[in-house]
């Protein structure tokens, strides 16, 4: 009788199935706190459209987080991780150890503005940090046609950086904000998260 061997693939903080969609728990990544939060992951990589076989430029990378769920959603998906703070460095690849993408997730060390100009063409660009005009400048010129771009910010200075972004190129612009539920004394509130302004465009 023929042996069948069964492969599963393992959640690796839980060892449970992993999930099939992007916004895994944010206990599953090793980080600082510096980690785009799981609604705002799911969202971020629904707007960056991954269909397979494509690079990702994640820029200010944090834990990596959007770079793993990236490789996660496709086989043949690749990404860069750009992260500045070599402690961060460290989890990035620590995480992509965890998740089983080191091959597929390269890790650079470098401020944005420096970095950047040096990289392989992406399909699509997703900025979590260090966010400015003239790393949006890079990340949009370095875009392919139906190249897609999607930038995170929670300070006035960066907002300021994608209205004008937006009003430049196009594109959508919207406000986020999670309140999530928790104990105020023998009743229960809602306590609001930071609200993440998102610019997101395909380049024409």
């Amino acid at each position: 009788m023929p042996h069948v061997a069964i492969v599963l693939a393992m959640d690796a903080a839980s060892h449970r199935p992993a999930q099939v969609t992007a916004g895994l728990p944010d206990e599953a990544f090793v980080t600082d706190g510096l980690l785009t939060k799981r609604v705002l992951r799911a969202h971020a990589l629904a707007v960056l459209e991954p269909v397979g076989d494509e690079l990702l430029w994640d820029l200010g990378a944090g834990t990596g987080s959007i770079g793993i769920e990236w490789c996660l959603l496709h086989p043949g998906n690749r990404a860069i991780a750009v992260e500045r703070n070599p402690e961060r460095v460290a989890r990035i690849e620590l995480n992509r150890e965890r998740f089983g993408v080191a091959d597929r997730l390269r890790v650079v060390t470098g401020a944005l503005e420096v970095v950047v100009p040096d990289l392989p063409r992406p399909a699509a660009v997703f900025v979590g940090g260090g966010l400015s005009s003239a790393v949006l400048g890079s990340a949009w010129s370095a875009l392919p046609v139906s190249g897609r771009l999607v930038a995170h910010s929670v300070t006035a200075e960066s907002d300021i950086v994608l209205l004008d972004a937006y009003r430049r190129w196009g594109g959508e612009l919207s406000r986020v904000s999670v309140e999530t539920a928790e104990p105020i004394g023998n009743y229960t509130g809602f306590r609001p998260a930071r609200t993440v302004t998102i610019w997101a465009i395909t380049k024409d």
